[in-house]
């Protein structure tokens, strides 16, 4: 059971990508167990197998800290048939990075968050063609000013690719807005690096925009080159893998948020 674990863990706990590719050449492993449930436990809620708790790769027992989250992972486990795919376990593998990688060093995970305050998707806009000027200011700039008049974080927007500095301060107030449990901020960097955006991942976190309003602006530019050039099936795949382990990171942001 150890090596499926590793499998559905993936080798990089925070980069959705790398664990999809790990997963997906990973042979599946037969069904072991008969039934998933949820247990309560001192700090949280354990999923367990035929009444035993599933651990990490490391021997660390995953407990979660809201039962919505718990019982969305029971559900991935109970949903395997004969075999168990763990591309179809994004919360599964999104619980046993958080336990193993991320509980123990959450500052360190937000700080790498800040990083991408630094060079962040919604600040370098296209010049043309008006289309895009024009959609791009539609999706973003509402978050750039949430950002300004709510949190204090006032950053500079410019054209093209040429690399602009933003303002410590700016990067400061946005940092100081990150949520502070673990979970949370496992969940704002799966979303940050996926959308290329903080700000992003950080409105949804604060319930700004709904998860369909930000991944629709995370991929303004594509979806216009989308529109003028037709879908290409790799790229749509690529996307759509993606996709499942957004869904999965905003399902923790909103049961986290819930009291």
């Amino acid at each position: 059971m150890r090596e499926l674990f590793d499998d559905i863990a993936g080798h990089s706990p925070l980069d959705p990508g790398e664990a999809v590719r790990r997963t997906s050449r990973a042979p599946q492993r037969k069904r072991f167990y008969s039934e998933a449930g949820v247990a309560e436990a001192e700090s949280g809620f354990t999923i367990t197998l035929d009444g035993k708790p599933i651990k990490t790769p490391s021997g660390k027992t995953v407990v979660v800290p809201k039962r919505a989250i718990a019982d969305t992972i029971a559900a991935e486990w109970s949903a395997q048939g004969e075999t168990i795919d763990p591309l179809t376990m994004p919360m599964t593998r999104f619980a046993n990075s958080v336990v193993q990688s991320v509980v123990d060093r959450a500052e360190l995970v937000a700080d790498d968050v800040a990083k991408y305050l630094g060079s962040d998707l919604l600040f370098y806009r296209a010049g043309h063609p008006e289309a895009l000027v024009a959609k791009e200011a539609a999706h973003w700039d509402p978050i750039v000013f949430w950002a300004a008049e709510t949190l204090g974080a006032h950053f500079m927007l410019a054209e093209g690719i040429n690399h602009v500095r933003q303002p410590d301060a700016a990067i400061s107030a946005a940092r100081a807005a990150f949520p502070g449990d673990p979970w949370s901020i496992a969940a704002l960097h799966v979303v940050t690096t996926l959308t290329g955006s903080a700000l992003l991942a950080l409105a949804l976190s604060h319930g700004v925009r709904d998860p369909a309003d930000i991944w629709t602006a995370a991929h303004v530019d594509e979806d216009f080159n989308i529109e003028q050039w037709g879908l290409d099936e790799e790229v749509a795949a690529r996307r759509a893998a993606r996709a499942v382990d957004f869904e999965a990171a905003a399902r923790i942001l909103k049961a986290m948020q819930a009291p």
